[in-house]
């Protein structure tokens, strides 16, 4: 009877520390709520190799820097990051519906930078895009690729849903503010946006540099710079520093600059 209550505390006690070693195990974590460019130039490309190198877990949730902003407000991630400044990232916040009463509860700081690409499929053929046609292709007037220098084709506009820093910045440098045209094929991520690109004819859309390969075609363009830029509320939490430290240190192998 004895060894039996004793074999009953024993296995009444594993729990206890499987949950305590689970809770070890995964202790040296961050998540992160992210756009475009900060995913696709730096935190996939770290992922992997930041908790090989230094034991520190990157949990990336790819929703774009409006909902990235409010899982951080709601206490659900530990730092948002997208490809605008930090006044950008206010008004876009502003113009979404969800302003920022008082921007100062929030750290920010610049990571990395970002070139915005004009993605389009392999059948258009336009070797570079000016600063007018490209405002005429993205406001819906140019509707066929023969008015800017293209072939015969429709023009169709894939527009991400998940990318709102990016479709901002080329919409401040590039078209002057003027909004986009409202027929549009619509999407996600990054990634996503270039895949339904390469597969539309006469489809183009746009994405940060990182995402560039041989499946879509990538006109010259005026050159669409903008900051990376990581928020979290408060001071950073050490594990944040952490990563932070490693992507200015040992993490600059990975990223795209």
């Amino acid at each position: 009877m004895g060894r039996f209550r004793f074999a009953c505390k024993a296995l009444l006690c594993i729990p206890a520390v499987f949950f305590a070693l689970t809770s070890f195990a995964f202790a040296d974590e961050v998540k992160v709520g992210a756009g475009a460019a900060p995913s696709q130039n730096i935190f996939t490309k770290i992922q992997q190799p930041m908790e090989k190198d230094i034991g520190l877990k990157l949990t990336l949730i790819n929703n774009g820097p409006v909902e990235a902003l409010k899982d951080l407000d709601g206490g659900k991630i530990d730092a948002a990051a997208g490809g605008l400044t930090f006044a950008d990232w206010m008004s876009m916040m502003e113009k979404s519906g969800y302003p920022i009463a008082d921007p100062s509860v929030y750290k920010s700081r610049v990571i990395g930078k970002d070139i915005v690409k004009v993605l389009a499929n392999k059948d258009v053929g336009v070797k570079s895009l000016s600063k007018d046609q490209l405002k005429a292709i993205f406001t819906g007037k140019a509707t066929n690729w023969k008015e800017v220098g293209g072939p015969d084709l429709a023009v169709k506009v894939v527009w991400g849903s998940k990318i709102p820093g990016t479709q901002n910045v080329f919409q401040k440098q590039v078209m002057d503010g003027v909004p986009y045209l409202k027929n549009v094929i619509e999407s996600t991520t990054a990634p996503q946006i270039k895949e339904t690109v390469s597969k539309t004819p006469g489809a183009v859309g746009l994405g940060p540099i990182s995402i560039v390969d041989a499946s879509v075609l990538v006109p010259s363009i005026q050159e669409v710079g903008r900051p990376i830029t990581l928020v979290t509320r408060g001071a950073p939490s050490p594990n944040i520093l952490k990563m932070l430290n490693y992507i200015t240190g040992e993490g600059q192998k990975y990223v795209v600059k």
